[in-house]
């Protein structure tokens, strides 16, 4: 999504992230749903990278709500950006031990200047609810 002089490029979540030579970034375990044995799962460590591009000042933030889209799971810290005219940078949130107490659909929202820039579901099931879970087909609330 882009706002008048920012857009968020991409979102990926993974398990970690790490700063390497020249400022490169590599990621270690990109994932895009949460499989596990047994229920609840603490998470001892994840991350949510966005690349944003655009001009300004901005302060961004990263949320992982609940099915029910009204508990509020877990928010990063808020983190400023500052982009010179045309740039880009990667952010990185890191989240550490994060209790997914249920099986569900779970909603993971990335913030710029309080206005919800993208939201996408993040599926989390384990082995005996593998066939409950809504398909993503049926999930009309994913803004884009």
């Amino acid at each position: 999504m882009t706002n008048e002089n920012l857009q968020l490029v991409y979102t990926l979540l993974c398990d970690d992230v790490r700063i390497e030579m020249g400022n490169k970034i590599s990621l270690m375990g990109v994932f895009q749903n949460i499989m596990v044995e047994r229920l609840p799962v603490s998470l001892i460590k994840f991350a949510v990278v966005n690349h944003w591009r655009g001009a300004g000042n901005h302060h961004t933030e990263v949320r992982i709500l609940a099915p029910d889209k009204n508990n509020l799971v877990v928010t990063s810290q808020p983190t400023h950006l500052e982009l010179a005219p045309g740039g880009f940078t990667d952010n990185v949130s890191f989240f550490v031990n994060v209790v997914f107490p249920n099986p569900g659909t779970y909603w993971v929202q990335t913030l710029a200047d309080t206005v919800v820039m993208e939201e996408f579901p993040l599926i989390v099931t384990d082995a005996n609810n593998t066939n409950t879970i809504q398909p993503l087909e049926e999930i009309s609330e994913t803004v884009n």
